[in-house]
């Protein structure tokens, strides 16, 4: 007859070097083992040894998530659950994990004593699911705009870059700057402009200066990108469309947001916009070189962009320079997915 400790470990080897993600509890919801895959998964997140289950993982399940796990375990849903957790943390993107749980011993008649808990990361899956909704939208607004779609590339590079270094001078203030804030500036910064849709062709690409009800028509499209990315279940997308034309003095539009009163991924997402239509011909002026876009973003430090922002800026100038000339403008094409 197998003791305890043998069918334990009977039950452990096809999981110890598969693929999949396995951790085992037993009954009182202590983890009795964790395998390469799981450690992996969660390595510079969670500590799996010699550890519980509620300890571990319970922030993230919340106290209804663990009372259903707990009854499982005791046998009120039938030995088996299945859910889906975001587990997140200050070093890493979060991630976005579908949990099932099962006795050990599937076949025994008994009483389970040990439960496996298997985790099916999905994170990409879904990120790349949400952002397939939204190419559509880009390429709509490209249709309507004179910027290539290497524009739209470079500020969402731009942004991200910023984003980036300000995580490493951690200033007060610029807190919500972590691996989630980067990853999502780096897609959504490109959809600060997606508002054009609605704006009138004969605006949008008339030569010379716009008329006064003509600029009035013009700034509607940060509320009309706002509207769009309403829905969007990141809140950043609608910040960054409606307030990318805010300025740190207050004189910038549709509301004359002040400071701080400025979400913090709208200003970083205006110093990339401005800089890359600095470095690009518009029918209003030429295209200028990195030197002269650089002085012309620090004299407006304080009056059009976040101080603080601007002295970042300064420090990865260089990289807003070989972004630029690394996705230069060749010919107009469809936007290639990041």
């Amino acid at each position: 007859m197998q003791t305890t400790e043998t069918l334990f470990s009977s039950n452990l080897n096809p999981y110890r070097n598969t693929f999949f993600p396995v951790i085992f509890l037993d009954k009182q919801m202590k983890i009795i083992f964790a395998n390469s895959a799981c450690q992996t998964l969660f390595s510079g997140v969670l500590e799996l040894t010699n550890a519980y289950f509620s300890d571990v993982f319970g922030k993230f399940f919340g106290i209804e998530g663990l009372r259903a796990i707990r009854k499982t375990l005791e046998g009120e849903n039938g030995y088996f659950w299945g859910g889906k957790v975001s587990i997140k943390s200050p070093k890493t993107a979060s991630l976005l994990i579908k949990v099932y749980i099962c006795p050990a011993e599937l076949n025994s008649k008994a009483e389970p004593s040990e439960f496996i808990v298997m985790f099916d990361d999905v994170s990409e899956e879904h990120r790349k699911h949400t952002r397939s909704t939204f190419w559509s939208l880009l390429e709509a607004s490209k249709l309507k705009d004179n910027d290539t779609g290497n524009h739209i590339i470079r500020v969402n590079h731009y942004a991200k870059k910023l984003s980036e270094k300000l995580l490493t001078c951690k200033k007060t203030g610029y807190n919500t700057i972590d691996p989630d804030f980067i990853e999502s500036i780096g897609f959504l910064a490109s959809m600060h402009d997606v508002g054009k849709i609605g704006t009138p062709d004969d605006i949008l690409n008339k030569k010379g200066t716009l008329l006064t009800w003509e600029w009035s028509l013009m700034r509607e499209h940060t509320k009309n990108g706002a509207y769009i990315l309403s829905t969007y279940p990141n809140p950043m997308a609608k910040e960054i469309a409606l307030s990318h034309h805010e300025r740190w003095d207050g004189s910038g539009y549709p509301y004359q947001l002040a400071g701080e009163m400025i979400p913090l991924a709208a200003r970083i997402v205006t110093i990339a916009d401005v800089y890359d239509a600095l470095r690009m011909e518009r029918s209003y002026k030429p295209a200028f070189d990195h030197v002269t876009a650089v002085k012309k973003i620090v004299n407006a430090r304080g009056s059009h962009f976040d101080p603080f922002l601007v002295d970042v800026f300064t420090l990865v100038q260089n990289d807003f320079n070989a972004i630029f000339e690394e996705n230069h403008d060749k010919q107009k094409g469809k936007i290639q997915p990041l």
